[in-house]
């Protein structure tokens, strides 16, 4: 498949805090919170929703094309994600702005603190589609993903303009929307990717029960942490998918970016949605092994050994033909 990948390209600033939020935030003095985490340590990594997505899609096999705005400052990125199979030539380079910053620290339950400086990331209202699909001959699926919040609007319209399939993915920019802008964004998906929390507020900005919402879009995938994932559509039931078995939790950054990775490289193959699903919560486990957003590796025969482990044999020799040996 023919695959667009949309969203945030940006850099990673990642902090421990050896202790727990909870315990430093008081109930009745959240009003004037003023609070600074000493942390043990700081770690750039590489990231941005839409990266990590066509990264992991790259692991897979895929070759998807990575469509956001970045400054100057890319080079080296660029670089990195071209050796592991991402196209990068329809992204925009600001000519005045730094690339994205993500700032993020973590206690010890996985909780995260974090803050988002946008940077060239709020040009990427100025990419159009159309001149990718040109490039590549047509597009099968476009991941409207966390970005400009502008640029989410102009793709989906674009996508139902033209009659590309589409993902929509709001993820973190809900706080910036309001409902109008929701419904400009979901309406038409083929699929809308929200974990439970972001559903219930999309749901209420937009003023949709389950059922306008399946109105809208083809097939909802809510992910559920450590729940799994279920997965609703017009025409089937509700799908429930556990999460796959982890060796040990590391940091959660990125994870549900490697679950989308998963799940739409799982549907480009021709598998089901079920099985998509487990492919995804097996590649979001292997990010959640790991420090940073990409740096895991998949191994065939490891990556079909976990799944069989987790989900049965039958699932592992499903995946086991479409994985680069």
């Amino acid at each position: 498949m023919k695959i667009a990948v949309t969203g945030s390209i940006a850099t990673d600033h990642l902090m421990s805090f050896p202790g727990r939020f909870a315990d430093q935030l008081i109930a009745d003095q959240l009003h004037k919170v003023s609070l600074s985490f000493l942390v043990d340590d700081l770690v750039l990594r590489r990231g941005g929703v839409a990266a990590n997505i066509a990264f992991g899609m790259a692991q897979l096999g895929l070759r998807p094309v990575l469509l956001g705005a970045v400054g100057a400052d890319f080079a080296d990125y660029r670089s990195w994600l071209e050796r592991h199979g991402v196209d990068c030539q329809s992204v925009h380079v600001s000519e005045v702005a730094h690339t994205a910053r993500f700032v993020c620290t973590t206690d010890t339950d996985m909780c995260q603190i974090a803050s988002f400086y946008a940077g060239a990331m709020s040009e990427a209202r100025n990419i159009e589609l159309s001149p990718v699909a040109q490039r590549l001959g047509g597009l099968d699926l476009v991941l409207v993903s966390a970005n400009d919040p502008e640029a989410m609007i102009r793709h989906s319209a674009e996508c139902r303009e033209r009659g590309y399939a589409f993902v929509a993915d709001p993820s973190q920019q809900l706080a910036r929307m309001d409902g109008a802008d929701v419904i400009g964004l979901i309406d038409g998906a083929d699929y809308l990717m929200t974990n439970d929390y972001e559903k219930s507020l999309l749901q209420s900005k937009a003023g949709l029960t389950d059922e306008q919402l399946l109105d809208r879009v083809k097939v909802r995938v809510t992910t559920l942490g450590k729940h799994g994932a279920e997965i609703a559509g017009r025409d089937f039931g509700t799908i429930h998918v556990p999460i796959a078995r982890e060796i040990q939790a590391v940091d959660p950054t990125g994870v549900g970016d490697g679950f989308r990775a998963g799940f739409f490289a799982a549907l480009s193959w021709g598998l089901g949605l079920e099985r998509a699903a487990q492919v995804g919560s097996l590649l979001a486990t292997l990010v959640l092994e790991t420090v940073g957003t990409q740096e895991y590796d998949v191994r065939r025969d490891l990556f079909v050994k976990r799944l069989a482990e987790s989900y049965g044999d039958a699932a592992a020799e499903d995946v086991r033909p479409h994985l680069l040996p």
